[in-house]
C-alpha cells in the first residue's frame, strides 16, 4: 500500500510540473501580410484548416433579453432537427425553458440531439436529463469522469452552440443559466453575445457539434435534415473554426496571433479572463508599438473569478507601457468575448484568452469578414467602455501590496486559466 501511495504521489506531482512548467509555443508571424488581401484568406483558410464561405446572415443579439427568446423562438419552430451542444446548462428559469422547449419538439418528432460537458453542467445535468429522455431527446455528457480517461480530465467542451433544422445557427459565450438573463443571487444580468447566422456557414457549426457527439457516443451524424444544402442567406463572409487540445498549435490561437498581428489600424477585444501568454502580450506589444490602437475590456470588481483577475491584473504593466488601453467593466460581471480588428473582421464565439482556451478546451469561433458585422459589434464596445473605468499606469503602479503579493502566487493560474 505505502508503494503505491508513493507511486500515485510521484505521478500527481509529475502532472502538476507538467502542467505549470510546460513552455508554451512562441508564436509569431514570419512577415506581414494585409488583413483585406485575398492572399490574407488563403493564409487563414490554410493555417486554421476552415474555407471562408459567403452569403451568411449574421444578427448580433447584445445580452440575453435579446439571445434566449431567439434561441427559444427558434427552437419552438424546428421541424426536423435541433443540435445543442454547451458547456453550461443549469437548472432554473432559462434552463427549465429550455427543457420544456426541446421536450415538447422531441414530442412532437424533432430529434432533439445534445452534448453537455460533464463538469460545466455538473448537477444540473442529472437533473435535466431524464424529463429529456423520457420526451424522447437524446443527450450525453461529454468527458464523464471514469478510471480509464483521468487523463484527459482537463479537456473540456466549452463550445456553445445551437443548430436548428441545419439551417438556423446560434454561436457565442453564453451557456443556459439564469445569470445570463435575469438579476441572479443580487447582482447584475451578465453582459454577453451571441449571434444568428444562416448561409453556408452553418453546416460547419454543425459539423462542430457532431465532433463531440461523435466522442460521446460513437454515432456519425450523416442525414440530410442535419446538413442542408448550402443556400447563400446574406452578405456576409464567414469561417467556422473548431479548436482543441488533439492540436497542440489550436487553430484558434493562430487565428488570434494572427489578426492581432495584421492589424494596421485598430484591436479591440472584450474578454471575461484575460491572461494572455508572453507569445501573445509581445504581440500586442508589438501592435501597439507600430501604432495600431490596441484597447482591451476585461471584468471589473463583479467578477465570477476573483483569483483569475487578481493573475490577470499583474500583467498589466506591461501592456499599458506599450501604449495599450484596458478598461474595466463597471455594469456587473461581463462574459464577452470578441475580437474586432480593422473595423473588417470580427471575431465571435467561445475562446477566452486564456491557457485554458488555448490548449485545453474544445472551442468554436466564428470570423466574419463583413464592415458591418464590425461595425455593430464596435457599437457595443463602445457602449462597454462607456461603462468601464479605464486603467491607468499610475493606478496600476499604485495599486494595494496585498494585491502586488497575491499577485505573485496567482500567476499559476496562468497555465490553466
Amino acid at each position: 500500500m505505502l508503494y503505491l501511495t508513493i507511486i500515485g504521489g510521484a505521478f500527481v506531482a509529475w502532472l502538476i510540473l507538467v502542467i505549470l512548467f510546460t513552455p508554451g509555443i512562441p508564436y509569431h508571424i514570419e512577415a506581414p501580410v494585409d488583413p483585406r488581401s485575398d492572399h490574407f484568406i488563403q493564409v487563414l483558410e490554410s493555417t486554421a484548416h476552415s474555407t471562408l464561405k459567403r452569403g451568411n446572415q449574421v444578427e448580433i443579439l447584445t445580452n440575453g433579453n435579446a439571445f434566449y427568446p431567439a434561441m427559444l423562438e427558434a427552437i419552438r419552430g424546428a421541424r426536423e432537427t435541433i443540435n445543442l451542444e454547451c458547456y453550461i446548462f443549469k437548472k432554473g428559469e432559462i434552463g427549465d425553458a429550455f427543457v420544456e422547449a426541446l421536450s415538447e419538439r422531441a414530442r412532437g418528432g424533432v430529434r432533439v440531439t445534445m452534448v453537455m460537458d460533464a463538469i460545466g453542467s455538473f448537477g444540473a445535468f442529472h437533473q435535466s436529463v431524464k424529463p429529456l429522455r423520457e420526451a424522447g431527446c437524446r443527450v450525453e455528457s461529454y468527458q464523464r469522469m471514469r478510471w480509464y480517461s483521468l487523463a484527459r480530465l482537463n479537456n473540456r467542451t466549452h463550445r456553445e452552440l445551437l443548430v436548428v433544422d441545419g439551417r438556423v445557427a446560434f454561436v457565442g459565450g453564453a451557456g443556459i443559466a439564469d445569470w445570463w438573463a435575469i438579476r441572479y443571487r443580487n447582482k447584475p444580468m451578465w453582459r454577453d453575445t451571441m449571434a444568428r447566422i444562416e448561409g453556408p456557414i452553418v453546416s460547419d457549426i454543425q459539423g462542430v457539434i457532431a465532433e463531440n457527439w461523435l466522442e460521446c457516443c460513437g454515432e456519425i451524424l450523416t442525414g440530410p435534415e442535419t446538413y442542408k444544402p448550402q443556400v447563400a442567406a446574406g452578405p456576409s463572409a464567414a469561417l467556422a473554426i473548431k479548436s482543441s487540445p488533439s492540436d497542440r498549435a489550436t487553430a484558434g490561437r493562430v487565428l488570434y496571433q494572427m489578426l492581432v498581428e495584421v492589424s494596421t489600424r485598430r484591436v479591440l477585444i472584450s474578454t471575461p479572463y484575460f491572461l494572455p501568454d508572453r507569445a501573445f502580450r509581445r504581440a500586442i506589444v508589438r501592435t501597439a508599438a507600430r501604432g495600431v490602437d490596441v484597447a482591451v475590456i476585461v471584468p471589473g470588481d463583479e467578477t465570477d473569478q476573483r483569483w483569475v483577475r487578481l493573475a490577470s491584473r499583474r500583467l498589466y504593466g506591461q501592456l499599458l507601457k506599450a501604449g495599450v488601453r484596458i478598461f474595466e467593466f463597471g455594469g456587473g460581471m461581463t462574459h464577452n468575448k470578441a475580437l474586432i480588428v480593422d473595423d473588417l473582421w470580427a471575431v465571435i464565439g467561445t475562446t477566452n484568452v486564456d491557457n485554458r482556451s488555448f490548449e485545453h478546451n474544445d472551442e468554436v469561433n466564428v470570423a466574419i469578414r463583413d464592415e458591418m458585422v464590425a461595425a455593430r459589434l464596435t457599437r457595443d464596445f463602445d457602449a462597454d467602455r462607456a461603462r468601464g473605468r479605464e486603467v491607468s499606469l499610475h493606478a496600476w503602479l499604485r495599486r494595494p501590496l496585498w494585491e502586488k503579493l497575491v499577485g505573485t502566487v496567482a500567476w499559476i493560474l496562468e497555465r490553466q486559466q
